[in-house]
């Protein structure tokens, strides 16, 4: 067997147990029940039991492997390097939602090698290695074949961490280039829509490594055009993110200047 394909069938099923777990911890719905450790940015029980418990199992199954969370950090150095967000789309969760997911992707270098999201209040689990295709539910995926931004529905990402005018730019180009503007509150979700043709693009002005880290592969061998985020700064500091359906590959530079 591939040697990606063994690491792909454990990440799917440590990251459908961690999304078991998490729905342990699913409030009901209502208002957020969560600490803020910025302004909309959640931090639930949830996140640290289930970084934590992927934490010890791919430490088990890889531990050649590197690691890092989105709360605990680097925990383990490695040529190959698994990056995990515990819940992305924190703020729709705390608040018993169902638009969130557990990401967990390996990356070694600027490489995408294979991501897992599993979105378990939705029953979706999304899946890819580097040259294997991608799948939601076990089902080949591809990115939409639209060609023209009047038909094309875009969704704009927001980050506490850049000004709101950012945003607000962002927005308001996708509507004059006569695109359906959406947000949804995850970025994991939102950029693993456009890898199965849900949407048509993808923006967000600053997202960090461990939002992406699981959707990369699938967007790349769902043959979305995405930005180089493991080439720039994205994996330290955090990035521009953009990914679009590859016949808006050009007309995508309308939105992006």
């Amino acid at each position: 067997m591939h040697d990606l394909d063994t690491r792909l069938n454990a990440a799917i099923g440590l990251a459908r147990a961690a999304g078991d777990l998490a729905m342990r911890y699913l409030p009901q719905p209502g208002a957020a029940q969560a600490e803020l450790k910025g302004a909309q940015d959640w931090l639930t029980e949830a996140d640290g039991a289930v970084e934590a418990f992927l934490a010890a199992q791919i430490a088990d199954l890889f531990p050649q492997d590197g690691f890092q969370g989105e709360e605990g950090g680097e925990l383990r150095t490695g040529e190959r390097r698994w990056v995990v967000d515990p819940i992305d789309g924190t703020s729709n969760f705390a608040r018993g939602g169902a638009r969130w997911c557990v990401s967990l992707g390996l990356v070694e270098g600027t490489t995408p090698l294979l991501g897992v999201l599993v979105a378990p209040a939705l029953g979706e689990i999304y899946a890819a290695r580097r040259g294997g295709g991608a799948t939601l539910n076990a089902r080949p995926i591809r990115a939409a074949v639209t060609t023209d931004l009047r038909r094309a529905t875009i969704e704009v990402g927001w980050s506490p961490r850049l000004p709101d005018l950012a945003f607000q730019n962002l927005a308001n180009k996708v509507q004059a280039a006569g695109a359906m503007l959406r947000t949804g509150g995850s970025g994991a979700m939102g950029l693993a829509d456009v890898a199965s043709g849900r949407l048509d693009g993808y923006i967000e002005a600053h997202i960090n490594l461990w939002d992406v880290a699981g959707v990369l592969p699938i967007l790349a061998e769902a043959g979305a055009v995405v930005s180089p985020f493991l080439e720039g700064p994205g994996p330290v500091a955090g990035d521009l993110i953009y990914a679009f359906a590859p016949g808006l590959a050009e007309v995508k530079d309308r939105l992006m200047r």
